[in-house]
């Protein structure tokens, strides 16, 4: 690669089986960067954490297995900043993955696997009920992609390799066979 990055700033780490790709959800919406992941020691307890096993329902298939697929947005204006331009621009963001993983996961659901999305503004499911412990976008991001942070006050800022903190991190969980997501992942 000419550019010196490495190549878990381009998303090539261990568990990575697919992608990132970018996927093309509409014409008038910047692409959506997408990967698929197993699911490392530190995210598998992060899962365990904030999906407890006693909440989920999932199909007796010895194909299936827990799968993570985070998704990034370059967002137009850098997340960081505050104003207005800078909150619509998240709402655009949060419209454009919620709209996806919801589609997404009803499909899977459908097929009769289990599917979740955390809801990138609380951090919390958004499918399975009684689930309280919040998902930290940016260290599932760091885990599964090497993308790297920093801390700004409190917070924790994804920095993309490519569009810096100009990024909009949302993340999906499956458990399904590797091929089903797939073959799902490359419809869109």
């Amino acid at each position: 690669m000419s550019t010196g990055k490495t190549r878990a700033e381009y998303g090539q780490t261990s568990s990575t089986l697919w992608g990132p790709y970018s996927l093309q959800l509409n014409p008038s919406t910047s692409p959506l960067e997408v990967s698929m992941h197993t699911l490392p020691k530190p995210l598998l307890r992060e899962f365990h954490h904030v999906f407890p096993e006693e909440n989920l329902t999932l199909p007796a298939d010895e194909t299936c297995e827990f799968l993570a697929i985070p998704t990034n947005q370059h967002a137009v204006e850098d997340l960081v900043a505050i104003g207005d331009k800078i909150e619509q621009e998240k709402d655009r963001c949060l419209n454009v993955f919620m709209e996806f993983a919801n589609d997404f996961c009803r499909k899977l659901q459908q097929a009769g696997y289990w599917a979740d999305f955390i809801d990138p503004c609380s951090g919390l499911p958004m499918l399975t009920l009684n689930c309280n412990k919040v998902y930290s976008e940016v260290d599932g991001m760091e885990c599964c992609l090497g993308y790297r942070s920093y801390s700004a006050g409190f917070c924790k800022i994804l920095e993309h390799p490519l569009w810096g903190s100009a990024v909009y991190p949302a993340t999906m969980f499956v458990y399904a066979p590797r091929d089903v997501v797939q073959q799902l992942l490359e419809r869109y």
